[in-house]
């Protein structure tokens, strides 16, 4: 759904339709943006589990009306098992992508029951009805996840339980119907039981049994340990309103610093030079928390709300890179998260130890303008999200353009050393620029791991000067936006 105004006063902007009707109906059941975009999350890692899942992480900014934007840090921690001598023993001294050591604790869960505790309306247990019943039943499944999921079958077949369970060799193709009972289960017990059934009860024991059996060192007191911190985000004026972004272990801090030096220069869209100085001050501000916060790469997924009174919510959840560790739980239906990868080596200001979080890409934007809700956004993609989020902010904020014609605008985006992945239908004029400016184009592959969403998929909504909402949502995803109506 193209972006247009709401009349209600209430929107849900999401990675899949499913999702998007699941928002809309706890909103006009009376709930809450936090308890819409919860239900919203439950179905996305149903619909989308190569990205996101219980078994993943979240990260949350919110909006009261009246009040400071609060940001939600619910990343997990490494196992108190995992010491830098074990990394140190590998090769490159790096954990390896989907190694067993990579995996670290979901804190998806907790932060579901940690957000809906503070600002939800709705029974808990009502969230889930949807995702259950598409876990269960079945769903069909949409494009760009069909892609994905194709693209990274050779992730499944390393662990016998998750080639199963996400049918390794054979990725069900656009429009097929898949079911996932055993998630389905997962979801009903947390649904009855709350967090204590996943970080207290058989699911952390599962949990842990499957990523040992593979060789890691999660325990079920990593579990039981497990907790989400609501903070003050760092926040940034940007041409008239203020960005906030979260904190460290995120690169929240790089789209800020980027931003500032942006708006120190100025600059016009069709000016070449103002392109070369944005993309200047991104690989500035990158390679700034590189040192500073860490190094990075992944898959998430997004979902922002706005209830009728006022209450905002940008939610990303994610299992890092695509289906995660590729280690799934037995009789839980999911993959667990792999953000372990995101350590430096031992000694570094991000390297591993026990109960540590590593460096996080996932980063959820809010901006507000004279204290009032503005915009909230997400980028999903990795080193594309604060990348992403610096390209439509400036669009937007700076050059006046609309929200839905700033995430269709074509992205570019920086890789390994000084190579820059253009989107196609990126003006020639400034793309020869940034080539000329020492930005050389990087390897066919790169820039499209997996088409068009190599560039980030973004959704978005945005108050307008007269108050009234305007949905987004990216065409490189399965995305849609929803009004919601017969508010309670």
């Amino acid at each position: 759904m193209s972006g247009n105004q709401g009349r209600s006063g209430a929107m849900v902007s999401t990675g899949n339709p499913l999702a998007a009707q699941a928002a809309r109906e706890i909103l006009e059941a009376g709930g809450s943006a936090v308890d819409a975009a919860i239900a919203a999350d439950a179905v996305m890692g149903v619909v989308e589990p190569m990205a996101t899942s219980i078994g993943g992480d979240l990260l949350a900014m919110i909006h009261q009306a009246g009040q400071p934007v609060l940001s939600y840090n619910g990343t997990g921690r490494a196992p108190l098992a995992l010491d830098a001598a074990m990394v140190q023993a590998l090769p490159g001294a790096r954990i390896p992508e989907r190694h067993p050591l990579s995996v670290t604790t979901p804190g998806a869960v907790m932060g579901w029951w940690d957000l809906h505790q503070r600002f939800g309306r709705l029974e808990w247990r009502r969230l889930f009805d949807t995702a259950i019943h598409h876990a269960r039943a079945g769903f069909s499944v949409a494009s760009v996840a069909a892609h994905e999921w194709a693209i990274f079958d050779f992730v499944l077949h390393q662990d016998p339980v998750c080639a199963r369970l996400f049918r390794a060799g054979r990725p069900p193709a656009s429009g097929e119907q898949f079911q996932n009972p055993e998630l389905a289960d997962a979801l009903a017990c947390i649904a009855v039981d709350g967090p204590d059934y996943f970080y207290q009860g058989p699911l952390a024991q599962a949990a842990a049994l499957s990523v040992q059996r593979m060789g890691g060192v999660l325990a079920p007191e990593d579990f039981r340990r497990h907790t989400g911190d609501f903070v003050t985000p760092l926040s940034l004026d940007f041409y008239g309103a203020r960005i906030h972004e979260c904190l460290p272990n995120t690169h929240g801090i790089a789209i800020l610093d980027a931003l500032a030096a942006i708006q120190n220069r100025g600059g016009a869209p069709d000016d070449p030079d103002t392109w070369v100085q944005m993309v200047r001050a991104t690989a500035a501000a990158m390679d700034k928390a590189k040192r500073t916060v860490a190094d990075p790469a992944g898959n998430t997924v997004c979902t922002v709300v706005v209830d009728a009174a006022g209450l905002a919510i940008t939610l990303m959840s994610s299992v890092f890179k695509r289906f995660g560790s590729g280690i799934a739980v037995a009789d839980g239906g999911f993959c667990m998260q792999n953000r372990g990868f995101g350590f430096s080596e031992p000694g570094h200001i991000n390297g591993p130890g026990p109960g540590k979080r590593p460096y996080h890409t996932v980063v959820p934007g809010l901006t507000t303008r004279d204290g009032e809700f503005l915009l909230g956004m997400g980028v999903v993609g990795g080193l594309m999200q604060p990348q992403g989020q610096i390209q439509i902010l400036t669009r937007v904020l700076a050059w006046g353009w609309d929200i839905q014609k700033a995430l269709d605008a074509p992205r570019w985006r920086l890789e390994a050393g000084d190579t820059l992945a253009i989107e196609k239908g990126f003006p020639d004029s400034i793309a020869q620029v940034l080539r000329a400016s020492g930005y050389e184009e990087p390897h066919a592959a790169a820039g499209e791991l997996a088409g068009r969403s190599d560039f980030g998929g973004a959704h978005a909504i945005f108050r307008s000067q007269t108050g009234e909402l305007q949905g987004a949502a990216d065409p490189r995803k399965d995305g849609q936006w929803l009004e919601a109506f017969k508010l309670q």
